[in-house]
């Protein structure tokens, strides 16, 4: 069995020693999806949602979730996040909204747990905005697409089956 990186010889949880490894350039990009009725994205897409701007909010909530992610994930590093990026993209088949982020460090850790923690926040903020209209929506299919730089190296995730 793989030792655990986060437990010390005692089995106590704490916060991994990152002091010694490498500072180099390091990216996550996560994605995730909110499903909706064809009724609620033409709210979003005409802008007529009660609440504002869907998107814009979504994109400002899921951008300061990454900034706060050591705050949410235990045992998580502050990070000096160089980069946030968080792109929508409506689908009519399913119906619902795609949601991606980007996050980028020049640091010793990743920043895996930022973007999947924007894309989180931001799946969580349009269903804040949209609620009224849709109880019924549904949010999945969040996970890492790819991370590159550290000791790892690269990963990128298998492309998703549709249908």
């Amino acid at each position: 069995m793989t030792k655990l990186s986060h437990l010390n010889e005692k089995g106590e949880a704490h916060m991994v020693d990152v002091s010694d490894k490498a500072v180099t350039q390091r990216s996550a990009r996560a994605e995730g999806f909110v499903a909706m009725a064809p009724a609620t994205l033409d709210l979003v897409e005409k802008g007529e949602a009660k609440k504002g701007d869907v998107l814009a909010t979504a994109r400002i909530a899921g951008i300061m979730a990454a900034k706060k992610t050591h705050e949410l994930i235990p045992l998580c590093h502050p990070l000096a996040i160089s980069k946030v990026t968080i792109d929508f993209e409506a689908s009519r088949a399913p119906s619902g909204i795609h949601v991606a982020a980007e996050v980028k460090v020049s640091g010793p850790t990743g920043v895996e747990m930022e973007a999947l923690t924007a894309v989180s926040v931001a799946c969580l903020t349009i269903y804040d905005m949209l609620k009224a209209a849709d109880k019924a929506m549904v949010l999945g299919d969040i996970r890492l697409i790819e991370k590159t730089g550290g000791r790892s190296g690269t990963y990128r995730a298998a492309a998703r089956k549709e249908g």
